[in-house]
């Protein structure tokens, strides 16, 4: 659950919102979208999925719905007449830290390896304002806090938007990724278009009111999924019996030995110079750095299947040399993490 920063909100609330105002809060939101995916991605490769495959199963899909959140908050910004920003230094967050928009002091997330206690993170930070209630055979125990949520920030968002009117957006759509690169992304040109787009966020991520499924896409929200995990059982429809769901179906078992041996926290300085480990998390970062780049280029402007076909080939770099790093591949008594730093340029061979 997120706090806006005091500023932010100001901007969003105030009797006259301005369109300058809603893009800095959509910044903010394609950062917090964007802060997840490290989250997750590091969780996901620090798991053997021998031991773990369920659970990196749910872990990998809800990466790439993040990744089409971070598109549809990038397509409401450009609708507006703005221009994201994700290929500077500022724009990766900092493991331990809050996730952008301000949090709770004990919501500081760490760039570390799959457990309970990451997993309770993950929950907290999918958390609905008023999750839905179903009983499994082991209770976790609720997060009793009460701040705002991603769902209440989006939803300042869009009362701000439906403020500003559709006289706000630029005619023609304006640097929109849509579904032809994106399935389920939305070209966003008006305040019906980045109500959709905004309700397909939150609803992925915390399901509606009244059902833990998402209505775009389908399936369950992703908090639902995480807790699916906490339970250690897939939830299942229950016809006729009420709140109508149960974590009662498959399970979901979690091999604390199916963990590999990574840091929590890693940074490039952390491994020792001229060694495997840095030159490794050396050529992760700058094929990280690459895609961010890449990125950019597609959020704002050069949206073709050329550019989109090369950020997928890096994401797949990215996952392949994560995988290798942390399963100590090819020397089984080295496991890496990679840090998720700014490294724009080639490092070679130079470890």
């Amino acid at each position: 659950m997120i706090h806006l920063k005091r500023a932010v909100l100001r901007g969003l609330t105030a009797p006259a919102v301005t369109r300058q105002s809603v893009c800095v809060a959509l910044q903010q939101a394609i950062e917090l979208e964007h802060s997840t995916i490290p989250l997750y991605l590091y969780a996901l490769y620090s798991l053997d999925p021998a031991k773990n495959g369920a659970i990196a199963g749910i872990l990998s899909s809800v990466v790439i719905e993040e990744m089409l959140h971070m598109t549809l908050a990038s397509n409401v910004m450009n609708a507006l007449g703005g221009s994201p920003v994700i290929n500077e230094p500022g724009f990766i967050p900092t493991y331990p830290g809050p996730l952008p928009g301000g949090v709770e002091a004990e919501l500081t997330v760490n760039l570390a390896p799959f457990s309970s206690e990451q997993l309770q993170a993950f929950i907290t930070i999918e958390q609905p304002e008023d999750p839905l209630d179903f009983p499994s055979a082991a209770l976790l125990a609720a997060d009793a806090t009460a701040p705002i949520t991603i769902g209440q920030f989006y939803a300042a968002i869009l009362a701000a938007i439906e403020q500003l009117g559709d006289g706000a957006f630029a005619k023609p759509p304006r640097n929109q990724v849509g579904p032809e690169l994106m399935r389920e992304s939305v070209v966003v040109y008006d305040v019906m278009t980045a109500r959709r787009a905004i309700e397909t966020i939150v609803e992925q991520g915390e399901g509606t009111h009244t059902s833990p499924e998402a209505v775009v896409g389908g399936g369950y929200a992703h908090y639902y999924r995480f807790m699916e995990i906490a339970k250690g059982h897939r939830l299942v429809k229950t016809p006729g019996i009420e709140p109508g769901y149960a974590y009662t179906g498959e399970a979901v078992p979690f091999d604390p030995q199916g963990v590999y041996p990574v840091p929590t926290n890693p940074t490039l300085a952390s491994y020792p110079p001229n060694s495997a480990q840095r030159l490794a998390c050396n050529n992760f970062n700058y094929a990280y750095t690459s895609l961010l780049l890449v990125l950019h280029q597609l959020f704002n402007g050069a949206a073709t299947s050329a550019q989109f076909n090369t950020a997928i080939g890096l994401m797949m770099s990215l996952k392949g040399q994560a995988k290798a790093m942390m399963a100590g591949i090819p020397n089984p008594k080295l496991h890496v993490g990679p840090s998720f730093e700014y490294q724009p340029i080639d490092p070679g061979n130079a470890a």
